[in-house]
């Protein structure tokens, strides 16, 4: 494909991550090419039938550029892949746009599992450990879930 703009331009080492079940970080560098007036502006959207939103709070280097974003309530409503978009904007030249498909389930870092509770028997015969699953922006399958467990006698 044939993409307008300098080539270079384009942002580099783009991520994103899910934490604290509705926050999500999208992060980026400038292109190594890309005029020192640059500025770039993230787009995503859950799936090709949705609105495309705009980023809420950008991340901004020392020099006023954004190179990351902050997005709150966010919710995972399919395993479809949402689309995000990163353009830019420069006097001296067009600037290429770099774009991703990401599921957002495979993103996300999970909260540590809920109301874990250890009930050991006198006799040190064993004991029962139990707990809820992690809380998320999505339902999951309980079967969906690994867990692991470290035990250490003291």
């Amino acid at each position: 494909p044939v993409f307008a703009g300098m080539n270079g331009s384009a942002i580099e080492n783009f991520s994103c991550v899910i934490y604290n079940v509705s926050r999500m970080n999208c992060t980026w560098q400038a292109g190594r090419d890309a005029p020192e007036d640059t500025q770039y502006f993230l787009y995503w959207q859950y799936s090709r039938y949705d609105d495309a939103m705009e980023c809420e709070l950008y991340i901004k280097d020392e020099n006023g550029r954004n190179v990351g974003c902050r997005f709150q309530n966010v919710t995972i409503q399919t395993a479809v892949d949402a689309y995000f978009l990163v353009n830019g904007s420069s006097n001296e030249s067009l600037i290429q746009f770099y774009d991703k498909y990401i599921k957002l389930y495979e993103i996300e870092i999970l909260t540590p599992p809920l109301n874990v509770t250890v009930n050991c028997i006198g006799d040190s015969s064993g004991c029962i450990i139990t707990w809820q699953q992690p809380l998320t922006s999505h339902w999951k399958k309980k079967k969906c879930f690994e867990y692991e467990i470290r035990i250490q006698n003291k």
